[in-house]
C-alpha cells in the first residue's frame, strides 16, 4: 500500500515509497500497486471526480480529468506560484481563467488504415497504440465533426502499415487541414484529394509542405481583422483563452503610442493593439509576418503596423533599437526569450506585457527584468490546455 504525497508539475503522483511516480491519482490518496503494474485506487481523495469524457481512461490525450475544477485550478496556480517564487519574486495572482470543455480549437491528430477504413484520434499515454475519441470533450464540435473527413484522408494518404499526422484548425469556412505523411503526391491523387476537399466542405488542405486545394481562405479573427495564417502555424489553443490573453496585453499596454510586438505569429496581439497604437511587429518567421501585412493591409481604421522578419534568439533587438516604443509585448515559445529580455532589461522601456507557456522559463525572465529595477505587480495564469499539465502565463512589467 502507498499513499500518494504530492503531485509533479505534469500530473504525476510522488508515492510514499520514495521512487513510484504514479499516473492518474491525487495527493492523499491511498494505492494498490500489482505486481504487472495495475493501480487500484483504496482511499480516494475527496477532490476525485468521475472523468467526463469516456475515452480517458484509454486516450493520452488528458492527464487530469480524474480530479474536481477546483483542485486544477489551484495545482496549476500553484505550479507557477513555486517557479516564481522559487526566483525569490513576489507578486500577486490574479483568479485563473479556465477555458471551457469542447473549446480546443485545434488538434494534431494521427491517422492509421484499418480492415475497415480508417482510424483518427489520439495515442495511449507513452505508446505508439492509437485510440480513436469521437467523443472527445476537448475539440470543439466543428474538429469532431470533420472526423468523417480525416479518416477518409487516412485511406488516401496512409499505407497499410503506416501513421500520418493530421493537423486541423477550425475555420469559419471549413476545416483547414494539415497532412504529414511519407506517401508521394501523384497527380492522380491530387485530384482525389481535390474531390475530398469539395465532398467535405474542408477551406484548406495541405500535404506536407505543398498547398493541395484551398476552397476558401481559413482566415482568424485577431481583433475584428481576418489573418490567412501559413499551414500549421501557431494559433492560441482556445479562443477564450486568446481572448483572456488579449484583454491582460491590452491593459498592459493601453497607454503606449508605440508597441513592439516580439515573437509577434501571425498577429494574434499584433492587430488587436494596432486599433490604438502604431505596432512593429518582429517574428523568425516570414510566411507568419506576410500574413500578418495581408491581414493589416485588408483591415479597417487600424493604426501603422510595420513588421521585422528576425530570428530574436540569435540576435535579438538592442536596447538603442528599442529607445522609440513605449511599450513591449513578448510572447516567446517555451524556450522562453532570455537574450531578448536581457535587452529589453537595458533598454528605456518602462512597461512590458509578457506572455508565457512554461512557467520556469518565464520565472528566470522576470527575475531579469526584476533584477533590472522592474515590477511586477500582478501575474494572470490561463489554462486554456484544459486537463493537461500546460499552463499559460501573461504578466505586468512596470519600472520602478
Amino acid at each position: 500500500m502507498l499513499t500518494i504525497e504530492s503531485l509533479t508539475h505534469l500530473g504525476m503522483g510522488r508515492a510514499s515509497d520514495g521512487r513510484s511516480l504514479l499516473p492518474r491519482v491525487l495527493p492523499g490518496e491511498e494505492v494498490d500497486v500489482a505486481q504487472d503494474g495495475t493501480l487500484r485506487i483504496v482511499t480516494p481523495s475527496v477532490d476525485r471526480v468521475a472523468a467526463p469524457c469516456r475515452h480517458f481512461k484509454s486516450c493520452g490525450g488528458c492527464a487530469m480529468q480524474h480530479a474536481n475544477d477546483a483542485f486544477v485550478a489551484a495545482w496549476k496556480q500553484d505550479i507557477v506560484a513555486k517557479a516564481v517564487h522559487a526566483r525569490g519574486l513576489d507578486t500577486d495572482f490574479r483568479d485563473i481563467a479556465t477555458s471551457p470543455p469542447t473549446s480546443r480549437r485545434r488538434a494534431k491528430l494521427s491517422g492509421r488504415r484499418t480492415k475497415k477504413g480508417a482510424m483518427v484520434g489520439f495515442h495511449t499515454r507513452a505508446s505508439d497504440t492509437l485510440v480513436a475519441v469521437p467523443d472527445c470533450q476537448l475539440l470543439t464540435p466543428a474538429l469532431i465533426a470533420s472526423f468523417p473527413a480525416l479518416e477518409a484522408l487516412t485511406v488516401l494518404a496512409c499505407s497499410r502499415k503506416g501513421e500520418i499526422d493530421l493537423t486541423v484548425t477550425e475555420a469559419n469556412t471549413g476545416p483547414d487541414v494539415l497532412v504529414a505523411t511519407d506517401k508521394e503526391l501523384t497527380p492522380q491523387l491530387r485530384v482525389e484529394l481535390a474531390a475530398l476537399a469539395n465532398q467535405f466542405g474542408l477551406s484548406r488542405l495541405v500535404w506536407n509542405d505543398e498547398p493541395v486545394v484551398m476552397i476558401n481562405p481559413p482566415a482568424q479573427d485577431f481583433g475584428g481583422t481576418g489573418v490567412v495564417p501559413p499551414p500549421g502555424a501557431f494559433l492560441q489553443a482556445t479562443k477564450h483563452g486568446e481572448a483572456t490573453l488579449l484583454s491582460a496585453v491590452q491593459e498592459i499596454t493601453v497607454k503606449a503610442a508605440c508597441v513592439v510586438d516580439l515573437f509577434a505569429g501571425c498577429g494574434t496581439f499584433t492587430l488587436p493593439l494596432a486599433k490604438y497604437a502604431e505596432v512593429h511587429a518582429v517574428e523568425g518567421e516570414a510566411a507568419m509576418l506576410n500574413a500578418l501585412d495581408r491581414g493589416w493591409r485588408e483591415g479597417h481604421q487600424l493604426r501603422r503596423v510595420t513588421t521585422e522578419t528576425r530570428d530574436l534568439f540569435r540576435r535579438p533587438l538592442e536596447a538603442d533599437e528599442l529607445r522609440h516604443f513605449d511599450a513591449a509585448v513578448i510572447d516567446p515559445p517555451r524556450a522562453g526569450a532570455e537574450a531578448q529580455i536581457a535587452t529589453l532589461a537595458a533598454s528605456e522601456i518602462n512597461t512590458i506585457a509578457m506572455v508565457s507557456c512554461n512557467p520556469v522559463t518565464f520565472a528566470r525572465d522576470a527575475q531579469t527584468l526584476v533584477d533590472a529595477g522592474f515590477a511586477m505587480p500582478w501575474v494572470q495564469v490561463v489554462d486554456q490546455f484544459r486537463w493537461s499539465p500546460h499552463v499559460e502565463i501573461v504578466a505586468a512589467f512596470t519600472r520602478k
